[in-house]
């Protein structure tokens, strides 16, 4: 058992203390000062050799050392560090800001004093837009309609960020039923303008073939080749009938009034008895 005062070394270095000293007992002719330099023990012979297209183990990391968790800080001062940080100012200390009150934004909310409405307000809605019921609207009523459900739109929208934002956990279910209506009016709104291109289409297209029908822009866009009746010849007819009426009122004052007739009572017929009511 070795003595407690006996130094251990590792079977690397032994090796090499020991190849050492087998060269240092082969007579050289370099004299005893390659001897003792043989048998160093420092670093660079203790070195680790490298060779051609080894891995590199080393890590190149510039965060190594710094932690977050552990509140390391960094390993060299930032370049803003000697600069005085802002101090925030209070809301109550800021000026106020003047806004123009019928400023076009205000139309993305529903109430400007409010970013979402409650649920109960958007549940209050009726039912979409049916196409039958828009066919029979005109251009400009299909045309204020379309951007009133686009601006209503906008504002379910905008309330729907708010409240993911703010995480209020309210109101997004009747968000998305008011929205789907708004959506079924607009798709009802294109249906019926699309029906009214496809009729249009079919017009140009018989327009196209009808000789009465001037599609070029210039002059008369329709002339018919017969008219129903002549203006001359309706001027004369109208002339006729006012005469006509004219010398039948003539006749009926030039003739006299005549008598009224005598009625005989004996050729009235009698009248017949009425019968029993019926009896319940």
């Amino acid at each position: 058992m070795a003595s407690s005062g006996a130094i251990r070394m590792r079977p690397a270095v032994m090796g090499v203390v020991v190849q050492s000293c087998r060269q240092a007992a082969k007579p050289s002719s370099l004299g005893p000062y390659i001897n003792t330099v043989a048998l160093s023990t420092t670093a660079s012979v203790l070195k680790r050799h490298t060779y051609k297209g080894a891995r590199d183990t080393r890590d190149h990391s510039k965060k190594r050392g710094e932690s977050a968790l552990r509140r390391t800080g960094t390993r060299w001062r930032l370049s803003m560090s000697d600069e005085p940080l802002p101090i925030p100012v209070p809301r109550e200390e800021l000026p106020f800001v003047e806004t123009d009150p019928d400023h076009g934004l205000w139309d993305f909310f529903q109430d400007r004093k409010t970013v979402a409405q409650a649920p109960e307000l958007d549940s209050q809605h009726g039912r979409a837009w049916q196409v039958e019921e828009l066919r029979h609207k005109s251009w400009d009523d299909l045309h204020r309609l379309w951007w009133v459900c686009v601006k209503e739109r906008n504002r379910i929208s905008t309330a729907q960020w708010e409240r993911t934002k703010s995480e209020l956990g309210f109101g997004d279910a009747e968000a998305k039923t008011r929205d789907r209506e708004v959506r079924f009016s607009m798709r009802a709104i294109k249906h019926v303008l699309t029906e009214r291109f496809y009729a249009w289409e079919d017009a140009v297209k018989l327009a196209e073939e009808d000789p009465e029908v001037d599609l070029s822009g210039k002059g008369t866009p329709y002339t018919p080749s017969e008219y129903l009746e002549d203006e001359l010849d309706g001027e004369a007819m109208y002339e006729a009938d006012v005469t006509a009426a004219e010398e039948e009122r003539n006749v009926k004052k030039a003739e006299p009034a005549s008598a009224p007739a005598m009625i005989d009572p004996s050729e009235i017929p009698a009248s017949k008895p009425p019968g029993e009511a019926l009896r319940i």
